[in-house]
């Protein structure tokens, strides 16, 4: 195929000239190689000759990949147009919404990108080879994102938004879901991840040195996935696009929600009460280990490459994506940062050392690799049984803290009461300031681990014996 292409339309100076021509003449070369590099290098490699422009315009998937992170004049705050200026000086007429101001650097890229010239009166529309785009941390709005979903010329897969400015959440929850309806146009939307994390206002400059310091999310990372709270519509959202867009958190599978495989096993209304109140869905914050107590949970693990026991294709009904089972799109979320070679979701969501497609149920990891698994739980379906401190906590089947009106839980997100646990091997530290919790286990053992102002004692003993 490679020497077919090259055989028809790559000018005659290719094969006489310099090295490097000669080796990007490859498409599985150049094409390989353009995601390593920034967009302006690419778009500077086609400037140098005829030739490189020929080859970097017409070699497929060289655009498949684009980062506009980096951009200098896709910075709102950089940008030469006339739009921040006017916002500034109070100039602003009433032709100029806010929608233009604060997308005019995005859309001024995009639009060029519509029509790069590749000779004297012929263009080129590079978006259209877009597959997975990175806005991380640019000013973003919801009108363009919803000009992505349900704009049949663009090809985005997966679009990246994390860290964006001026993104209205409601108005882009919207979008979302209007995209995922069911009336929606047969093949719309194209678009079928995206990392979002738009509660995350930390700098591009954080979120790359973020990705590089810390372990990979939800599969190496326990605790809390967000540093910030997340508005509960989120959860209706998740749901209305199940199996259509994935995203880079999933629902609860606390037994308190509908879409728990342990719904309605346990004491729907006692565990209702301990998290202060009811809810149908909820998006998953934290990601747990087993239980403390019996090493697991009651809705189970949420294991990669493992099919579900149940068919999911029609838990929430509706028409769902052909390309991958809602089961993919729904309990696994989106890795960051999106992959270089590939737009697969499944890639996209591939742990570090798995293997990108299903396992076999009869055959085991080889060697000492082990399957990549994790709980997805909501805050309040931990409230009063989690620590911050060693990430230790209890299941529904082994605790069901009862608070009372003397024992209210703290503000912080990862705060509240005491919680219990099986094993004794540790005493509550002494002279902590605190007493230990009346609450007991099922086992009838007093439990070890007092929350304080979201550390657990003993972890927080064992970090003042350190410094000391």
């Amino acid at each position: 195929m490679t020497q077919s292409f090259e055989s028809q339309h790559r000018p005659i100076e290719i094969q006489e000239h310099c090295p490097l021509l000669k080796l990007l003449a490859n498409s599985l070369v150049l094409s390989q190689t353009a995601p390593h590099l920034s967009c302006y290098d690419v778009l500077n490699l086609a400037a140098t000759a005829q030739a490189f422009r020929f080859l970097v315009y017409n070699t497929p998937n060289v655009f498949r990949r684009l980062d506009l992170s980096h951009v200098k004049r896709a910075q709102l705050e950089d940008s030469p147009g006339r739009a921040r200026d006017a916002w500034d000086d109070g100039a602003l007429d009433n032709n100029l919404t806010q929608d233009e101001i604060y997308s005019d650097p995005l859309r001024r890229i995009l639009s060029k990108l519509r029509r790069v010239e590749l000779l004297r009166g012929v263009q080129v529309d590079v978006l259209r080879d877009v597959q997975v785009l990175c806005l991380d941390g640019l000013s973003v709005t919801g009108e363009l994102i919803h000009d992505i979903l349900t704009d049949p010329s663009f090809s985005i897969r997966i679009l990246s938004i994390r860290g964006v400015k001026n993104l209205n959440e409601r108005m882009l929850r919207g979008a979302l879901q209007y995209a995922c309806r069911e009336s929606r146009p047969e093949g719309m939307p194209r678009l079928r991840g995206l990392p979002a994390s738009v509660w995350n206002n930390r700098s591009q400059k954080a979120l790359t040195a973020s990705l590089a310091d810390e372990p990979e999310a939800w599969w190496v990372r326990r605790g809390s996935q967000f540093p910030f709270r997340i508005d509960p519509e989120w959860a209706s959202t998740l749901v209305a696009c199940a199996g259509v867009i994935a995203f880079d958190s999933v629902l609860c599978t606390g037994p308190r929600h509908f879409n728990s495989p342990a719904w309605g096993k346990h004491d729907t209304p006692a565990l209702d009460m301990a998290a202060g109140g009811s809810t149908h869905f909820a998006v998953a914050t934290h990601s747990l280990d087993g239980c403390a107590s019996c090493g697991s949970a009651p809705e189970g693990w949420t294991v990669w490459g493992e099919e579900p026991l149940g068919s999911e294709q029609t838990k929430y009904g509706g028409r769902r994506s052909s390309e991958s089972s809602m089961s993919d799109l729904s309990r696994y979320p989106l890795l960051a940062p999106p992959p270089m070679h590939s737009a697969s979701i499944r890639v996209a969501m591939c742990p570090t050392g798995q293997p990108v497609g299903s396992y076999h149920p009869n055959l085991a990891p080889r060697g000492k690799q082990q399957k990549a698994r994790f709980i997805p739980r909501c805050f309040e379906c931990i409230r009063h049984r989690y620590c911050a401190g060693c990430h230790r906590w209890w299941c529904e089947a082994c605790y069901i803290d009862n608070p009372s009106p003397l024992s209210s839980p703290l503000a912080s997100p990862v705060g509240g009461s005491p919680v219990p646990s099986d094993d004794v091997s540790d005493p509550v530290p002494p002279n902590s300031g605190t007493e230990a919790s009346t609450n007991t286990t099922r086992s009838g053992q007093q439990p070890i681990c007092s929350i304080s102002e979201g550390v657990c004692l003993m972890t927080a003993a064992k970090g003042a014996l350190k410094e000391s």
